[in-house]
């Protein structure tokens, strides 16, 4: 079976469920950045979640990482420090497979550049706060947002911060990819 961490770097995708990755953005004091939803969003309206979105035809999903991270905060992705998980989910009658990777970025991060129309606030959260995600499992019954920040952040707390690497790798041509997983 084909892996989504399988294509090149044109991303060619497989048919099948629309691959979407998830960025939790880490800060150096080990929080995690969480943005609140509009209300006016087809999915997940009001709700907390983490930098993400699609990948697009033609692009690699380190390419889709750092997109969807630039146009949503205007940081760019830095070191891809763990895949963190892979998830399918339904909404809007498709499917979903999701790759949510810790990352670092470059970039303010006091001052977000929030899609307005997309996005109300953020928050950066450390272990201690993730009981305000909980806001979403009374919106949707779900709590997934909940559980990958807690395992971003149950990984922060496993790798000493001198134990922590860039999970990527440059290929012959000069390409940054992701190694098999």
């Amino acid at each position: 079976m084909t892996s989504p961490l399988d294509q090149g770097p044109t991303g060619s995708l497989p048919a099948g469920p629309r691959l979407v990755v998830g960025a939790l953005i880490r800060d150096a004091r080990d929080r995690v950045f969480i943005q609140r939803r509009s209300e006016n969003r087809t999915l997940f309206p009001g709700c907390w979640d983490v930098v993400g979105g699609s990948v697009h035809p033609g692009e690699n999903v380190l390419g889709a990482l750092d997109r969807e991270i630039e146009e949503e905060t205007g940081w760019r992705l830095g070191r891809v420090l763990a895949l963190l998980g892979r998830s399918t989910w339904n909404g809007n009658g498709e499917v979903h497979c999701e790759l949510d990777f810790l990352v670092e970025v470059a970039g303010d991060l006091d001052a977000p550049r929030l899609e307005q129309d997309k996005h109300t606030e953020f928050s950066w959260i450390g272990p201690s706060e993730i009981g305000l995600l909980e806001e979403n499992v009374a919106r949707t019954g779900s709590a997934f947002i909940g559980e990958i920040v807690a395992r971003a952040h149950e990984w922060l707390d496993r790798v000493p911060a001198s134990r922590r690497r860039d999970i990527t790798v440059t290929d012959p041509d000069g390409t940054r990819v992701l190694p098999d997983h």
